[in-house]
Order: structure tokens, then sequence, then C-alpha cells
């Protein structure tokens, strides 16, 4: 497996090793996550995808390996928010020269949520919106068009405007065993001699 190359497959350019094409150090990305475009290049997934993300913040988005992330998906920074603090939902720091504020509160204009922070194995669908501040635990899938406000515990389900759950992938017993063996951070020969295991949905072939 070549981790290193942008295009996983010989005949594909609308899929893309996400970490392989990432240029901004406010972007973190584990090995083997893909994106998937079928209407902008997916080499462009920090400008089309990435929004907001300004580096006066010093906000990341943290994705992990193996992830899956499908056409349009987006993640909405801080400087999308607007302050809620403030009497007026107006952004006056941003405009500072018109109204005589020093350029150093510029970041006042909005609320500051903290990181995305996107797990291991996570699945994230069609047009998915993920906010700011929000942690996406290992294994959960966020479904089509959801907007995602809240963090999303390990292994579940989400969906809808806003994003709530709708299930656990597997029972508790399961997703405690996925989350002590970790075969995200398994070596490269480890996680292929247990292809089988891990695509047959039975966790104790593990042992």
């Amino acid at each position: 497996m070549d981790k290193q190359k942008i295009y996983p497959r010989s005949q594909d350019r609308e899929t893309v090793y996400l970490k392989n094409v990432i240029t901004d150090p406010g972007i973190i990305v584990g090995d083997y996550t893909m994106y998937n475009d079928f209407v902008n290049n997916p080499v462009d997934f920090q400008k089309n995808n990435v929004l907001y993300h300004y580096s006066i913040n010093h906000d990341r988005l943290i994705i992990g390996k193996f992830c899956s992330i499908a056409c349009g998906a987006r993640f909405l920074f801080n400087s999308a928010n607007h302050s809620m603090t403030s009497l007026a939902t107006y952004p006056f720091p941003i405009f500072f020269e018109e109204w005589g504020l020093d350029v150093s509160h510029i970041t006042e204009a909005w609320d500051n949520k903290g990181d995305i922070v996107i797990g291991n194995d996570v699945w994230i669908g069609y047009e998915a919106v993920i906010f700011a501040g929000v942690t996406i635990g290992d294994g959960a899938i966020i479904g089509a068009r959801a907007v995602v406000a809240k963090d999303v515990p390990p292994y579940s389900i989400v969906g809808g405007v806003p994003a709530k759950p709708i299930r656990k992938r597997f029972s508790d017993e399961t997703i405690s065993a996925l989350l002590t063996a970790r075969w995200w951070d398994w070596p490269e020969e480890k996680i292929a001699d247990h292809l089988a295991a891990i695509r047959s949905g039975r966790v104790e072939q593990f042992k």
C-alpha cells in the first residue's frame, strides 16, 4: 500500500488521499483518509470545504486515519460565527477602519468554539456540515446533509438538521473492544492480515 500517493485508484481522479493534498498547517489529516468529489477538484478540499478557517484564530481541523469523506462535506470554522455576547450581531471589529477600532480586537467579532476533531474510521456523508468545536468519535457515521453542532460519540450514527442520534453501530461490548484494539494504529501488515475479521464485523477474530 502506498499511502503517499494522491490518487488511490489509478483510473479515478475524483478520490484523493486527503493528507497528500493539504498544505495548510492548521489542517491535520491521518493516513489513508480519503475524500471524494464529483463536483469540484478534490485536490482543492482545503479551499472549498474548510470554510472561515483563518490563521488568526489558531483553530485546527484534525482528522484521523481511514476516514471516508463524501462530496461536499464542509467544516465551518469559528470566523463564521458572530458574537452572541454583543448586543449587536453585526461584526464591528472586522470593519475596524470604518469604526476606529483597534485591529488587535478583530477576533472579538465572533465566538471561538475551538477545533474540529474527527476521530478515526469516521464516515462523513454527502454535503454534511460540521461546526466549530465539534468532536466526532472513532467509527461514527454522519448522515448525508446532516448539520452537526454537538459532539458525536464513537460508533454512533447521527443524521438530520440539527444532527441527532439514530443508533449505535454495535453493542457496547463490541464498541469497547474496537476502541481498545484501535486497529487503525496497527502496522499495515497486521491490518492486511486482519482484513477478513474487520470486514466481517466480528471483533472476536482480532484475538
